[in-house]
């Protein structure tokens, strides 16, 4: 296992880029294995990640592909977080593919495994993946979220989004409807 996986633990995760996720095959398929098994519980907790059923390994297989795949372009970055050599949070950005969009990037995904919460996980994942934004020349990252999720929206507001939209009930969940939270951070901007 890589040195950086078995760090982490009481002063906080070890915070891996996909190079280190990725720096050899036995890494990476214990990576895909793991985070398949956050989103799925996660997804099957009622957790507002792009799915309504928890994801197959291989639809999570496909998404890491994916991810990966523009990691490689210069178009994305993912992150993964570990405690005591164990993976419990994942996220990554990724840059619009339009041309008139390819200087701005969305935040599309933080996920921390539900026995970590609370851990300073969510954090950790979006600090790292903000400081790759701006170390990439992102002017601007969006996100969105359901707005019952009111513990990310906090995070994101502390770590300076703003809001700037709100679609009312547009999430569909079952019978169940959320607004979709829109949020950007302005990189433009030195905080």
């Amino acid at each position: 296992m890589n040195a950086a996986m078995t760090s982490g633990g009481a002063t906080g995760p070890a915070v891996l880029d996909a190079g280190e996720l990725t720096s050899d095959p036995e890494s990476a398929v214990r990576f895909a294995e793991s985070a398949h098994r956050i989103l799925a519980e996660l997804v099957g907790g009622g957790a507002a990640l792009g799915w309504v059923e928890p994801p197959s390994r291989d639809e999570v297989a496909e998404l890491l592909a994916h991810v990966l795949s523009a990691v490689r372009a210069g178009d994305a970055a993912l992150r993964a977080a570990y405690l005591d050599g164990r993976l419990v949070g994942l996220g990554y950005w990724l840059r619009y593919d339009r041309p008139t969009h390819r200087p701005h990037a969305d935040l599309e995904k933080i996920a921390v495994d539900a026995a970590a919460h609370g851990r300073g996980i969510g954090r950790a994942l979006a600090s790292a993946l903000i400081a790759d934004a701006r170390e990439a020349g992102i002017e601007v990252l969006t996100l969105d979220a359901r707005g019952d999720n009111t513990t990310a929206l906090h995070l994101y507001r502390s770590l300076g989004f703003t809001e700037y939209g709100r679609l009312p009930d547009f999430v569909a969940v079952g019978e169940r409807r959320y607004d979709k939270v829109l949020c950007m951070l302005d990189l433009r901007r030195r905080n």
